[in-house]
């Protein structure tokens, strides 16, 4: 406890501002280099949309939007455009990357400026809802529709914005009514840094099994960009919380290290004065960090699972060793942000102005979620110093999980058979599972408590695939093995069965419009935390690979 006692007191001169400048601007500055150093190269594949939709109401659909009769554009770069204009072109799948396109003068000589709107939609809805009335909560500007004007003809022009779609909507807004034009050339030049084939899935894995699996690898290699993005479409920048199942999904994907540990370095090199690390941080125009008022320290705990899962499975403790300091400094806030009982408080973290995020869901209490979070993630500290041979840096950590355990066991109702949160009492899919994770309860109790959960339509469920990954994990930790493969067939494959080619940010089957932006268009249908299931897939073939 005097450790703990001596901890806190040293954390609280910190935050205050006594002490500043935690890591030197020189290691910063040289683990920046080492960040610039491991920047993979991007893979450019030339796309030529050729294929044309219709698009269709469709109650059934998502979002009441369906693609239908896809065909080849007739005389598209031979004919002109006018006839043609509110077309919707098909790329046949999901890309992320830059649009060209040329056009030119058909049969007549241009007497006017030439105006041409572009709107690219991940889903058939974002392509024929109007953004007219937008009023989303975050940027308008997010929303990917451009409009083109052309003062010369011929003319081939480069959408400067990078893209991320399937489908390209394009209007004549503007034009002379003596002249006609035609298109001569598209392309959409598609990026990634995904550069390894990965092996095929046995014959006799599940159907549903192999779209889910296809899928998933399509939504990690989109946002497998010089770092790993959250979302092609919208943020464009590294999330410590979409980094850690990024990689452990690549872990059995692509495989590619260097953007580990490039992400790893970028981290470190923007850590704050205080030595924490910013839950989300930009690389153009030169590495930053955004600036806001709120720190959502849940996800830099996570670094620490990060770099420990990282060592766990290349062997690197190079790097480990490099980093090792920014982990060590990650956890010491954890004992300030607990009351006397040794449990999470929501009122210091406020006071603090930490984001409490777990789970896009506003009705979530979160307290006993992120006193999970807080022992998981000490947990993956100190098998990481065991790792590198530096648990006496950390000593402490073992009695403060055991502290922490034996604080968290007074959140459960033994009547209810639930951990229970808040004063609301509120029972959630988010406080069982990382009761569980943080490993609170044992396996036995911990499929006693999902088994009941799974049947109880009253408690508060996931609001997005971010939670249901944790979800899965805690199955699976607990040998509920069909529970698990029942949950990824169903929820995943959920958005399969609603023309998913990408993974979505949010998903909840009997909402096909939530958002949390206020405005569906704007979500994110192609999102780092959904791309999981390749990782349960191939990490756990017993599981999703053999026939059920």
């Amino acid at each position: 406890m005097r450790e703990l006692i001596i901890l806190s007191a040293l954390m609280l001169s910190t935050i205050h501002g006594v002490a500043q400048n935690y890591f030197s601007d020189s290691q910063k500055q040289a683990w920046l280099q080492k960040a610039a150093d491991n920047t993979p190269k991007l893979i450019h594949t030339k796309i030529k949309p050729e294929y044309q939709v219709d698009v269709v109401d469709d109650t059934n659909a998502f979002q009441h939007k369906k693609a239908i009769k896809p065909r080849v554009v007739k005389d598209l770069y031979s004919s002109s455009f006018k006839d043609k204009s509110g077309i919707i072109l098909d790329l046949g799948d999901h890309y992320t990357g830059y649009f060209t396109f040329s056009v030119g003068e058909y049969k007549s000589d241009m007497d006017a400026p030439l105006r041409l709107k572009f709107t690219f939609g991940e889903v058939p809805a974002e392509v024929t809802t109007s953004f007219d009335n937008f009023h989303g909560n975050i940027s308008r500007a997010w929303l990917q529709d451009e409009t083109v004007t052309v003062e010369q003809l011929p003319a081939t022009i480069t959408i400067p914005r990078r893209l991320s779609c399937r489908y390209i909507k394009i209007e004549d807004v503007g034009s002379s009514p003596y002249a006609e034009f035609c298109f001569t050339n598209m392309e959409f030049d598609a990026v990634t840094s995904a550069n390894k084939k990965i092996a095929e899935l046995p014959e006799y894995t599940p159907a549903i099994v192999r779209q889910i699996d296809k899928v998933a690898q399509n939504t990690l290699k989109e946002c497998m960009q010089t770092v790993y993005e959250d979302g092609p479409k919208r943020d464009h920048r590294l999330w410590i919380g979409d980094l850690y199942l990024q990689m452990s999904a690549d872990n059995y994907a692509f495989q590619n290290r260097e953007l580990v540990k490039r992400s790893l370095y970028l981290m470190a090199g923007l850590s704050k004065d205080n030595g924490y690390l910013n839950h989300t941080v930009f690389e153009k125009p030169v590495p930053h960090p955004q600036r806001v008022p709120f720190y959502l320290y849940e996800y830099a705990l996570l670094y620490n699972a990060v770099l420990n899962d990282y060592v766990e499975q290349t062997g690197d403790k190079e790097t480990a060793l490099d980093l090792w300091s920014v982990a060590k400094r990650q956890v010491q806030l954890i004992p300030d942000m607990l009351d006397k009982n040794q449990l999470f408080s929501s009122a210091k973290a406020d006071k603090a102005n930490l984001w409490q995020f777990v789970d896009w869901n506003e009705k979530l209490n979160k307290q006993v979620a992120e006193q999970g979070m807080y022992i998981f993630a000490l947990d993956k500290t100190y098998k990481l110093a065991k790792s590198l041979g530096k648990e006496k840096e950390v000593a402490y950590i073992p009695g403060l999980i055991s502290q922490m355990k034996k604080a968290a066991l007074t959140l459960y109702d033994a009547k209810q058979g639930y951990f229970v949160s808040g004063k609301e009492k509120q029972v959630s899919y988010a406080s069982q599972v990382w009761m569980i994770l943080a490993k609170v309860v044992d396996k036995k109790q911990g499929k006693e408590i999902l088994r009941r959960l799974l049947k109880d339509n009253k408690a508060l469920k996931p609001g997005g695939p971010y939670l249901y990954h944790y979800v899965v994990q805690a199955l699976i930790d607990c040998d509920l093995n069909q529970e698990a493969y029942d949950l990824v067939t169903t929820y995943w494959g959920g958005m399969i069965h609603k023309g998913a080619d990408t993974f979505w940010e949010v998903y909840v089957p009997e909402d096909d419009f939530v958002s949390p932006y206020n405005f569906a268009p704007i979500n994110s249908y192609c999102h780092a935390w959904s791309c999981t299931p390749i990782y349960f897939i191939r990490k756990y073939p017993e599981i999703f690979q053999k026939r059920h």
